[in-house]
């Protein structure tokens, strides 16, 4: 019932880490896969790994935050392989620098260990130009992509979107990385919105809200750390670790298929956490 099978699947930001993974989960359900990222040699990478893996795959590079070169990119997926039906904005910006670190960092100390409280400075500090930067990716990105989307989808009544949204838009947990999580937030009200607007043309749009996902970028994070703090980390997670990505992956192709009565809705896989 959830088959994905001959479906024309556009995944963003598919070119390392979950996007990988959740294209390459799509392509072994049977579904011709349209892959693009900025990263242009990575993403051609990963095309030749799923061809070798016998997927069908067609990937361009593409900035999801540049208008026209989403609509290009989709007029571009049509021609080639047929009209979207499903979509998964995966495509974002993840606090990972040096700066975001050691935010991080504080703030899991400041969640574990008993001391005074008081501010710990983190949107007072920040600048217009951090802030602005993740808006054009996680909330216009997912805009533009769904926009171009819906129009092929709506004609012929049929589609899937999925938004990969984050627990940082549901909960305080990500206090460390405000523009994140207001990013992930808007994420989350946007899907909503769309998906009680679409959802009489059977175009069914869903959001997951991912806890900690063990990436590799998150995996050398965590490598990083000494073992305290890397022990803060997990003692936040009832679970006591990281989601897989094999484990998002799977439910993104239950949310792109047929086999379910969602519409509007936002799955949190995270452990217990929240």
């Amino acid at each position: 019932m959830n088959s994905v099978e001959g479906r024309v699947c556009v995944v963003t930001g598919s070119a390392r880490g979950l996007g990988r993974a959740i294209a390459a989960a799509l392509g072994a359900g049977g579904g011709r896969l349209a892959l693009c990222d900025v990263l242009a040699d990575e993403l051609e990478q990963t095309a030749a790994q799923l061809r070798d893996a016998g997927c069908e795959v067609f990937a361009a590079p593409c900035d999801v935050s540049d208008s026209a070169a989403v609509d290009a990119f989709f007029a571009l997926v049509e021609q080639v392989l047929g009209p979207v039906e499903v979509l998964v904005n995966n495509a974002a910006l993840v606090p990972g620098g040096p700066s975001d670190e050691a935010r991080r960092n504080r703030h899991y100390a400041y969640l574990t260990t008993p001391e005074p409280r008081d501010s710990l400075h983190f949107t007072s500090t920040m600048s217009d130009a951090e802030w602005l930067r993740f808006w054009g990716v996680n909330v216009h990105g997912v805009f533009f992509c769904s926009r171009a989307a819906l129009r092929q989808m709506e004609p012929r009544r049929y589609g899937r979107i999925v938004n990969i949204a984050s627990i940082a838009g549901l909960s305080a947990f990500s206090a460390h990385s405000p523009h994140y999580s207001a990013t992930k937030g808007a994420v989350i009200a946007f899907t909503r919105s769309v998906g009680a607007e679409v959802a009489g043309a059977n175009v069914l749009v869903n959001a997951i809200a991912p806890g900690g996902v063990a990436t590799p970028m998150f995996d050398d994070y965590v490598a990083r750390l000494e073992p305290e703090a890397r022990n803060r980390l997990f003692q936040l997670i009832p679970a006591g670790r990281l989601g897989t990505m094999e484990e998002y992956a799977s439910l993104v192709v239950y949310l792109a298929g047929d086999g379910h009565y969602l519409a509007g809705q936002v799955i949190s896989p995270n452990g217990g956490m929240f």
